[in-house]
């Protein structure tokens, strides 16, 4: 959902810049309440991460592919604000690197796949864990149907900003149904996606997910082979649960993933437009395009200048991009971290 330069006119592009602009400060702001010494190092981890997880788009229907907006995924593992500034600096570095978005365009990518996303995502997430047992399945659970809505709340997102900026004269019930109806198939891989990475990383590591703070666990007792709950004093709590990793090995673990994600799988991803590119060449959306600020950079396209092996030439471009993305969201988050006040507690979002 990466929208070029040209779709949207100058003035909508201006106005989505200085939306994107004081919600990239609102989170800044917010995220210091979010981050600690224990998840800052995770967030820029989460954004290298999505980086990684957007090379590999994946088939949704004949012709066209999906891949990861992120929204979700770091709203729920690191919060919601420091999740838009997760996805806004992925964002940046593809529209620098890689060409890909916009830079015109820009306010209207953070506005629709970071901002849109993560609030929409976060909110079902949040309405969900409310009323369902709390647990991790449960956190699970929420978080693909968290993922699998904000898909399509992104697609209605630009349908609107089309219908008041949009450079072309389509239909714009064309554009909605073409918009909507593929992205809920879409919505549909980052569900599974979402839910399954939020799984893994609860089972190691769930007092690092913002999402399942305050997920805690009965005390047991080895009864004849059995394992059986102790049985709480009243007004007792129970036992926080426990960690099976160090912040070290998950953080080692997560960036070696994704480098081979970016660096290896990502050469076998579907090569067939993505939902956005698919509906704007049928519905003659991208009649207007303009030719990328970025497209004579190095790693245009995804791909090293001059190196002539294409798997060769993707995977350098995708290990670039990942180190590339961690270091810039780590030194922010870091900056962020650092700029927060003593009195402020992590948990203090949590229920937000």
């Amino acid at each position: 959902m990466h929208v070029p330069d040209g779709f949207i006119n100058a003035p909508t592009s201006a106005a989505t810049g200085v939306v994107a602009a004081a919600a990239v400060a609102v989170s800044l702001r917010g995220a210091r309440r979010e981050l600690d010494e224990r998840t800052a190092p995770l967030a820029g981890l989460v954004a290298a991460f999505i980086f990684a997880v957007q090379m590999l788009n994946f088939p949704v229907a004949a012709g066209t592919s999906g891949h990861l907006l992120g929204g979700a995924l770091a709203a729920i593992l690191v919060g919601p604000y420091t999740g838009v500034l997760c996805v806004s600096v992925v964002l940046l570095m593809q529209g620098i690197l890689f060409a890909d978005g916009g830079l015109t365009a820009l306010g209207v990518n953070i506005t629709d796949m970071a901002i849109v996303t993560t609030v929409v995502s976060y909110a079902v997430f949040r309405l969900l864990v409310m009323v369902l047992p709390r647990g991790r399945r449960s956190v699970t659970v929420a978080s693909f149907a968290a993922a699998l809505l904000s898909v399509p709340a992104a697609a209605v997102a630009f349908t609107l900003i089309y219908a008041v900026g949009g450079t072309t004269d389509v239909s714009l019930g064309k554009v909605a149904t073409a918009m909507i109806g593929v992205h809920v198939l879409i919505g549909l891989g980052e569900a599974v996606i979402t839910a399954l990475t939020v799984g893994a990383v609860i089972a190691v590591r769930p007092d690092l997910v913002h999402g399942a703070r305050g997920l805690r666990q009965r005390l047991k007792l080895r009864v004849n082979g059995a394992l059986v709950d102790v049985p709480a004093p009243e007004g007792a709590r129970t036992a926080p649960v426990a960690a099976r990793t160090s912040r070290r090995a998950l953080w080692i673990t997560g960036l070696a993933t994704s480098l081979v994600l970016a660096g290896f799988v990502s050469f076998y991803a579907s090569s067939s437009p993505d939902g956005l590119e698919k509906v704007a060449h049928d519905k003659g959306i991208d009649q207007k395009a303009r030719r990328h600020h970025s497209a004579d950079s190095p790693l245009a396209g995804y791909g090293v200048k001059d190196v002539g092996d294409a798997r060769l030439s993707g995977g350098l471009a995708g290990v670039i991009g990942v180190g590339a993305t961690v270091v810039a969201g780590s030194a922010v988050f870091w900056v962020v971290r650092r700029r927060r006040t003593p009195d402020v507690s992590p948990t203090s979002t949590s229920a937000v």
